[in-house]
């Protein structure tokens, strides 16, 4: 369904187990970029209405996903971490080259998100079949359900804006982008690394 090629190894889940604190910091911050994001296009791309509208939507969204994972960092007793860099989403950025038309820039952008959304779909499906600890792994699946629909409207949009077939092409070559990167990660307790 979310046309990942390569999918994370369900070992990452037993990394995650060993430091639920680091996970939920990271997920934290995640929800925040995802949000700024959502307020970038908004800023960016003030013409496109219909964007304009989804994207104010999402920030709420994102924004509320993000104070329910502080909330749980702080039912646990433990206080929001430090934001890291994020070595998936530097390494992804990289696939298209700068400049080019405005365009070309927000279908770009609307690619990178789209495909931002669905590994962490993908992640969040995986803690929540296998994360030992219940009450987290039905957090997991109730943000999943939230979440599943964000990557396909980002795609739908790149669609809208660009043409078709060349937004089509460019997706297959940034998921084999992906998968490639994807190699060298799940190796640590981050929602992407």
């Amino acid at each position: 369904m979310l046309g990942l090629k390569l999918p994370t190894d369900p070992r990452w889940v037993n990394i995650v187990e060993k430091n639920i604190e680091e996970i939920l910091t990271d997920h934290a911050f995640c929800e925040q970029k995802a949000a700024s994001t959502a307020i970038s296009f908004i800023v960016l791309f003030p013409e496109y209405s219909e964007l304009v509208q989804e994207m104010t939507a999402l920030v709420k969204e994102e924004i509320s996903h993000f104070k329910m994972v502080h909330d749980k960092i702080l039912e646990r007793g433990w206080t929001l971490g430090r934001d890291r860099k994020d070595d998936y989403v530097n390494k992804l950025m990289t696939f298209f080259p700068k400049g080019g038309s405005r365009t070309d820039f927000l279908v770009n952008k609307l690619l990178y998100a789209a495909l931002i959304e669905a590994r962490s779909c993908e992640r969040f499906r995986l803690l929540s079949e296998e994360l030992e600890d219940e009450e987290l792994a039905t957090f997991y699946r109730n943000l999943m359900v939230s979440e599943a629909n964000h990557y396909t409207m980002f795609l739908q949009f790149a669609r809208k804006y660009g043409d078709t077939e060349k937004v089509n092409e460019k997706w297959q070559s940034l998921l084999e982008f992906e998968a490639q990167i994807m190699k060298d990660l799940s190796k640590k307790e981050t929602i992407h690394g």
